[in-house]
């Protein structure tokens, strides 16, 4: 029975790789389609969001539940609601909190009785709750494709960690040189399959969610990865929707949107003085938690890469007020070419600027799309979860270079760093690179495009059997 005033509930994981994905869908549903959302998370992730556009705040609600507080409250801090306030040992008391949230949610969800309620791969124990008010449940997976056909089939194929370190190739039945390195395997096997303070792995609360839901959308489309789409599909035996790749609205500022902090006018200022094109932005991400090794291999690489770029640290939890976290002498060295900012950087504004000509990146999905839409030459240095698939994916598509770790513990050189940049930004050999990736903005760019992905999602839940 179609369906045309259509009400949903959101809930994303308090994390801000999936906060902001779900926000930006959010307002492309209300936008393109008209739907009204409720979006829930805790008092203070929704302030660190963007703000809804006023001609859509009748239409999408941010609704705050604050995080319950544990037992024992030397868990976790009391201002800490998402990953990113944590180290990564601390992050399962959060999802130990956010699992409080559990009769709030339901509470609100019997008094609103919305139409859809669209869920990460977190919240368990909604499947319980939509079952309860007859209320059908789509998972919304913000990973790639090529990850979630990736981590399905290799499930299926033997044993943890050990399956994840081979391509699935054949169950895929395409070819893919999608796999992790035994590094990583060891990583995500610690961080995602065992059991932590909340009594769940992020694998088993994904799998219950995956069993349970109606219908899987994906942050994708077919024009990028249509091939993992289809496997998809094909694995999960379920309605796969892609929704397009939610790019973040475009932005073309000089700094004058920043008259209130001096620091953000001289960074734009010193862009504007660069080449068209030649500029490197450097960041990670706010899942990403580099060791001081890493920094220092990274900060050494840069000076012998020798060009000019510009590098958004987030402040690492092993550095104090006093201590600058960069090597002594690296800002001297690198004065002339070089701007270094620690904390937060309007990223999407940096890389909408016409000087920036590739990233060094960590290769999440929010920032490759933020590269690519520009089309942006990507080099990828994967840390954490999905990332390492993410690499693999965009070089197996030409899209993107990867700095070269040791197999054995993950390691990288700062040689390695440097050779990487210089191949993608300004050798001969990596111009094929730069054109692809060039090439790669007309459908990573394409708002229509992504649009017409939200419109037949809109269709799919207007149409509600």
């Amino acid at each position: 029975m179609r369906k045309n005033d259509v009400h949903v509930v959101m809930l994303p994981w308090s994390a801000f790789g999936h906060l902001i994905p779900f926000f930006n869908f959010s307002i492309a549903l209300a936008k393109v389609g008209g739907v009204h959302v409720s979006f829930i998370s805790t008092p203070k992730n929704i302030k660190r969001l963007p703000k809804v556009p006023t001609n859509l705040t009748h239409l999408v609600k941010l609704v705050e539940f604050p995080l319950p507080t544990l037992d024992d409250k030397s868990l976790l801090p009391e201002d800490a609601e998402a990953s990113v306030d944590l180290p990564l040992e601390k992050i399962q008391y959060l999802k130990a909190a956010y699992d409080l949230l559990q009769e709030p949610i339901k509470q609100f969800i019997a008094d609103k009785k919305p139409d859809w309620i669209i869920v990460d791969f977190f919240q368990y124990w909604i499947v319980e709750i939509a079952e309860a008010y007859d209320i059908p449940m789509i998972h919304l997976s913000i990973f790639s494709a090529a990850s979630r056909a990736f981590l399905i089939a290799a499930r299926a194929s033997g044993p943890i960690p050990e399956c994840l370190t081979s391509p699935v190739s054949e169950k895929l039945e395409f070819s893919s040189t999608l796999a992790y390195r035994s590094y990583e395997a060891l990583e995500l096997f610690s961080s995602s399959f065992l059991e932590d303070a909340s009594g769940l792995s992020y694998a088993q609360r994904s799998a219950k969610i995956l069993s349970t839901c109606r219908a899987m959308a994906i942050r994708s489309c077919k024009e990028f990865e249509g091939d993992y789409l289809d496997a998809v599909h094909k694995l999960i035996s379920k309605p796969t929707i892609p929704v397009g790749l939610l790019p973040p609205e475009t932005s073309s500022l000089g700094g004058e949107n920043f008259n209130g902090d001096q620091s953000w006018q001289r960074i734009f200022k010193w862009l504007n003085q660069q080449k068209a094109g030649s500029v490197l932005f450097v960041g990670f991400g706010s899942e990403c938690k580099p060791s001081k090794y890493q920094v220092d291999e990274i900060a050494y690489g840069l000076e012998l890469y020798g060009l000019p770029f510009i590098w958004i640290l987030q402040k690492p939890s092993w550095s104090s007020d006093e201590v600058d976290p960069l090597p002594a002498g690296f800002g001297l060295t690198t004065a002339e070419k070089g701007v270094v900012h620690i904390g937060w950087a309007p990223q999407k504004e940096i890389l909408a600027h016409p000087c920036i000509g590739g990233t060094l990146t960590q290769a999440g999905l929010s920032s490759t799309v933020e590269t690519l839409q520009h089309g942006h030459v990507l080099v990828v240095l994967p840390f954490v979860y999905d990332q390492g698939l993410n690499a693999r994916l965009l070089v197996e598509k030409g899209m993107a270079i990867e700095v070269k770790r040791k197999e054995e513990n993950g390691s990288f050189t700062r040689k390695e760093i440097a050779k990487a940049l210089t191949y993608a930004m300004v050798s001969e050999d990596g111009e094929k690179l730069r054109a692809r990736a060039r090439e790669a903005a007309a459908i990573f760019g394409d708002r229509q495009l992504h649009d017409s992905y939200i419109a037949s999602f809109v269709e799919y839940l207007k149409n509600k059997e």
